[in-house]
């Protein structure tokens, strides 16, 4: 288990945009486990995720507390909360390589510029992307840059893995063996998960706890 990841805890968080209320939230998610909030465009889902990570827009207010174990994230800078996210796009360096783009989130304390590359290679090995580190991300097919995407939010150490729709730009095919993917990779990892999507068989692969907002 990732030593930082503990019980995630909303703790009465409410979200608004003026005088709307758009999410009230408080419960917990233990490690491993997901929570899905559905609901439609518009209705504050991606802005919760926001929120738990540190970049809620400020056109939106906010109240609530997140606890990560013992730890408030709410009350550390963004940069600080260790909260991974995968969006719809794998966002990955151009610039870099594969193995580059791992190697870019791994933490300080892995010293060493051949521990570092290590690491980066045996993360890809773990999402079946061995012997990919040299390649060019623009190489990559869209289910192997969601992969990578993976991988380097995983060797980031987060506390908790917060997913805003990673799937919908994938394939059917592509989709059901991220999914499977991603919740095996969080089980593994012991991180506690909050995925929104607008899609009813991501909320069933994901087997956890259902919150509807918008309704």
């Amino acid at each position: 288990m990732n030593e930082k990841a503990g019980e995630l805890v909303l703790d009465h968080i409410a979200i608004r945009l003026g005088t709307v209320e758009l999410v009230s939230l408080n419960c917990s998610i233990k490690p491993g486990e997901v929570l899905t909030v559905m609901g439609p465009s518009g209705s504050g889902k991606s802005s919760l995720l926001a929120y738990i990570g540190g970049f809620l827009d400020k056109a939106f207010t906010a109240s609530g507390k997140v606890f990560s174990g013992e730890l408030e994230l709410t009350a550390l800078p963004a940069e600080a909360r260790h909260t991974g996210i995968l969006f719809q796009d794998p966002l990955l360096f151009p610039h870099m390589s594969v193995a580059g783009n791992i190697v870019f989130a791994i933490v300080p304390d892995v010293k060493g510029k051949a521990a570092r590359l290590k690491r980066a290679e045996d993360m890809l090995a773990g999402v079946g992307l061995a012997d990919m580190g040299a390649r060019d991300p623009d190489t990559l097919s869209g289910g192997q840059k969601a992969r990578v995407a993976l991988a380097r939010v995983l060797v980031s150490s987060p506390r908790a893995l917060l997913l805003d729709e990673p799937f919908s730009k994938l394939d059917q095919t592509l989709r059901e063996q991220m999914r499977a993917l991603v919740f095996e990779k969080a089980r593994e990892a012991g991180l506690p998960v909050i995925m929104v999507t607008h899609d009813e068989a991501d909320a069933v692969a994901a087997g956890g706890a259902i919150i509807r907002v918008g309704a």
